[in-house]
This record gives structure tokens, C-alpha cells and sequence, in this order.
């Protein structure tokens, strides 16, 4: 029904959309003919991209708009308005389904455990740690996942609910620093929780951004990397990397390498452990981090650059998953990050998506301005 939903959402966004949405001549957008020192970055990050503009109406709503933003965020083309307007008419779907239906404890605990039960019984270490984690606080999966995220996301594009100051009450009545501080949820959800003190301070909420970097610290000793396996070792660097990640509102401001020494300090250490332990999609977010601290010249840069160019599959024409799998959708994550990396557009010139006044101005049912 969901998956309906959004179909209809979206071809009646083409008809309302004033902004065309055409990917022909995408060559001529950025001509191919800036090389890097050893490789042509941004013309792998172009065939990247072709790839992926030819096929993204066929990908689900959600991966769609995931693109279309990252996108956005980095060129302003207005081509990439429809991607805003989808992703906007997500937020105010489940915004409006939590301001009608999950208010009271009990709902929350309902709707949480239903989520829990869904990683209950999967075998893979991921999985199994963040059911174990989160059976002490399984409401953590509607304020931290769902509630949260969404409420951050409406922020960042000028908006906020009607009921806004209704959600909010329900964020109040829990503590984020039981989860932010217990070591198995880290363990758990590193990159979530990162998100998630960073999108707490942003709405002006709890601000427990020290206990979860401490906590983190104390959980990933620098010294006892070689005690972790590979997925806890990605969940340390992928936590890591959306520390800076959270911190830049995605990919809207600068973060200062100071107020992050530590970890930038740490990748430049450790680079060649990470090239040689993490997965594409990690290492495209450690080289990204650079990047948003204004670190272009960086020799990490160059590394984790060098790294997910050959990691492309020129048959494909774009970075496949650790076992080789190139589907577009399921890998929709790891390229759009790699197209970032390997031809980085900077900074918008304003703070929020003012440069889509159409969304800004109507936004979807229950979305109003801040």
C-alpha cells in the first residue's frame, strides 16, 4: 500500500513539478576534462552518475529521493526538485502517522517491539547485535529510527510539523543518554547514534553530544582495533564518519578539522587499515570527511579516491558490494557516495534548500515553515 502510495506521489509530482527533470546530455553538464594526478576522478564519477540518472524512476521512492538530495546538495540543478518533493512527502507521511497514532507510551512500546521482532531470528552479527542492544530499550526504534530522523530531516529543509510541539513531547518523555552512553548499543548502532545527538542538538533538544563521544571513545580504543571483527572495526569507522557527517547538517556547512581532531588524527593514522578492512561505502565517508573540513589537499583524500576507482566495475560502471553484486538499488548508498568522492562540488551557498522555492513554498499536508 505504501509502496502505491509513493508511485501515485510521484507521477503526480511530475505533472507538478515546475523544475524540468531531464538527465539527457549528461556530459555536457560537467565536461569530462579535469584530471586528477593518477586518475580522471570526476570522469569516473560522471559514469557513475549517468548510470544512475538513466535508471532512477525505477528505483523505490525512498532510494530515489536519497540520490536526488545527495545530488542536490551538491550542484543546486533544479533537476533534482522532484527527488526533494518525494523525500519531503515521506516526512510529512510518517510525521502525520506519529502525530494521529503514536503518542502514548504504549503505542510507542507496540509499534517499537514490532520492530524488534523483525531482527529477531536474522543470523548475521549486525542483526544480532541490535536486537540483543535494543531489547533493553526498544523504544529507542521509534524515537532514535523513525521519530527523530524524520523531525531532523523536516529541520534541515525550513519545515517542521503542524504538531510539532506534540512530537516533541514524546521525545522529551525518554532519555537519549541511556542509549547514547550503553556500550552494546554502540556496538549496535555507532552511525545512528551519531546522527541521532547531533539531530538532538539541531532541534534544540537534549544535547548529549560529549556522553556519546566519550562513551564511544571508551567502547573503540584505538589501541584494540585488531581485537575487532571486520563488521564491529566498519561499525567503529562508520560511526566515526557520521560524527562529522551529523555534524555538517549532511553535506549544508563546513565542520572544523579542530572540533574533530581526534578522529581526523585517527583516519590519518590508520588509513591503510581502513582501505584494507572497510567496505566502498565506508571508505567513500572517511574520504568525504575531508572534504567537508575543507581538507581537499589531504593525502587521505587522494587514498580513499584512488581506492573507489578501482573498486569501479567498468563492465557496470559503478562501485558493486563487497561480493560483487552490482544492483542498482541495493547499491544506491555506496555510488552516490562515491560520486560525491570523486567529484566534490562543495558547499551550498545558502545554509538550508531555499534554492527549491517550490518545495519551500508548498510544502506537503502537514508540513508547515519553522
Amino acid at each position: 500500500m505504501k509502496l502505491r502510495y509513493y508511485a501515485l506521489l510521484t507521477a503526480l509530482l511530475f505533472g507538478l513539478s515546475s523544475a524540468p527533470f531531464s538527465y539527457a546530455k549528461v556530459a555536457s553538464d560537467h565536461p569530462l576534462t579535469i584530471s586528477d594526478s593518477q586518475h580522471n576522478f570526476k570522469q569516473d564519477a560522471q559514469l557513475i552518475k549517468a548510470k544512475y540518472e538513466a535508471a532512477l524512476f525505477t528505483l523505490a521512492p525512498y532510494t530515489f529521493a536519497h540520490f536526488g538530495l545527495r545530488m542536490h546538495r551538491q550542484t543546486q540543478d533544479p533537476k533534482y526538485a522532484l527527488s526533494l518533493w518525494v523525500d519531503a512527502a515521506r516526512i510529512a507521511n510518517n510525521l502525520n502517522k506519529f502525530a494521529h497514532e503514536i503518542q502514548t507510551p504504549e503505542q510507542v512500546q507496540q509499534y517499537s517491539l514490532q520492530k524488534l521482532n523483525k531482527l529477531k531470528g536474522k543470523s548475521d552479527e549486525r542483526s544480532k547485535r541490535r536486537y540483543q542492544a535494543t531489547l533493553a530499550y526498544p523504544e529507542y526504534l521509534f524515537l532514535g529510527i523513525d521519530l527523530l530522523s524524520n523531525m531532523a530531516r523536516a529541520n534541515e529543509f525550513g519545515l517542521k510539523h503542524e504538531q510539532d510541539a506534540k512530537l516533541r513531547k514524546v521525545l522529551k518523555r525518554y532519555d537519549f543518554a541511556a542509549y547514547v552512553s550503553d556500550p552494546a548499543m554502540i556496538k549496535a548502532w555507532a552511525a545512528q547514534l551519531a546522527n541521532q545527538v547531533y539531530w538532538l542538538r539541531q532541534l534544540g533538544e537534549q544535547d548529549v553530544v560529549a556522553e556519546f563521544t566519550n562513551a564511544f571513545r571508551q567502547v573503540y580504543p584505538d589501541s584494540q582495533d585488531h581485537r575487532l571483527s571486520e563488521q564491529q572495526f566498519n561499525n567503529k569507522i562508520y560511526g566515526l564518519s557520521h560524527i562529522i557527517f551529523a555534524d555538517s547538517q549532511y553535506y549544508l556547512q563546513p565542520v572544523k578539522e579542530s572540533d574533530h581532531q581526534w578522529i581526523f588524527d585517527y583516519y590519518r593514522n590508520n588509513i591503510d587499515e581502513i582501505l584494507k578492512r572497510c567496505k566502498e561505502d565506508v571508505i567513500a565517508e572517511v574520504g568525504i570527511n575531508f572534504l567537508l573540513a575543507q581538507l581537499d589537499d589531504d593525502p587521505v583524500v587522494l587514498k580513499t579516491r584512488t581506492a573507489i576507482s578501482k573498486a569501479i566495475n567498468r563492465q557496470h560502471n559503478m562501485v558493486p558490494s563487497v561480493t560483487g553484486d552490482a544492483n542498482l538499488a541495493r547499491g544506491e548508498h555506496r555510488n552516490v557516495l562515491a560520486i560525491m568522492l570523486l567529484d566534490w562540488q562543495g558547499f551550498l551557498t545558502e545554509k538550508s534548500l531555499q534554492a527549491s522555492p517550490d518545495m519551500v513554498v508548498n510544502p506537503p499536508y502537514g508540513l508547515v515553515h519553522k
